[in-house]
């Protein structure tokens, strides 16, 4: 009888034993989503060469808790000129863990890439956009691009919509264009997607 007790004593230590050293074996599961609380959009004013024409101004988003995740963004109104053309230059930073999303971007650039939507870019169209950067494989990213104005747009305000997918195929048929509104099956997840408003002037 005391065999058999301490046989069955042996087999529960060795049960606690192995499931103790799975469970602490087991993978943290990471998200691969960034965490982006604030956005800055950069609007230089520029001729058809690039040369700057004014100084430049900035539009701002932000969410301490992130742009994805809180529930109370802070989003600034994009006003442009008709007529104009401009520099666009976009910046994200992660203000809870202190982190350049930018450079991080920089450094996956082939893992990275904005589009621009919503009705100021799709439908009947305000403003048309072209990337200025690629990665090492020649695909766009959209970090630095070209906004030109209608020279009379048909309404003076819309939706800017600025999309950032991770993970996507680059090579998928239509991901090149900026205003790609199926973006969705070239795969990916979504790091950011928030709408600005926007109003034009001067038409």
């Amino acid at each position: 009888m005391k065999t058999i007790d301490m046989l069955r004593n042996l087999l529960l230590i060795a049960i606690i034993t192995f499931s103790v050293a799975c469970s602490s074996d087991d993978p943290e599961i990471e998200s691969e989503e960034e965490v982006i609380t604030d956005v800055t959009l950069t609007f230089t004013e520029v001729d058809e060469s690039g040369a700057a024409l004014s100084a430049s101004f900035d539009v701002l988003a932000s969410d301490p808790e992130g742009l994805e995740l809180g529930s109370s963004p802070t989003i600034g109104s994009i006003t442009l000129e008709a007529g104009k053309r401009y520099l666009l230059e976009i910046e994200l930073y992660n203000s809870i863990e202190d982190e350049d999303i930018t450079e991080e971007i920089l450094e996956e650039d082939d893992e990275h890439q904005f589009y621009f939507l919503g009705s100021a870019f799709v439908g009947t169209p305000v403003l048309t956009y072209v990337y200025d950067d690629e990665d090492g494989d020649g695909n766009p990213i959209g970090l630095r691009g070209f906004v030109t104005v209608a020279e009379s747009p048909a309404v003076n305000n819309a939706q800017f919509r600025l999309v950032l997918r991770h993970d996507l195929n680059k090579g998928f048929p239509g991901a090149n264009n900026p205003n790609f509104e199926n973006f969705v099956n070239a795969g990916g997840e979504t790091d950011l997607d928030i709408i600005f408003p926007l109003i034009i002037t001067g038409n």
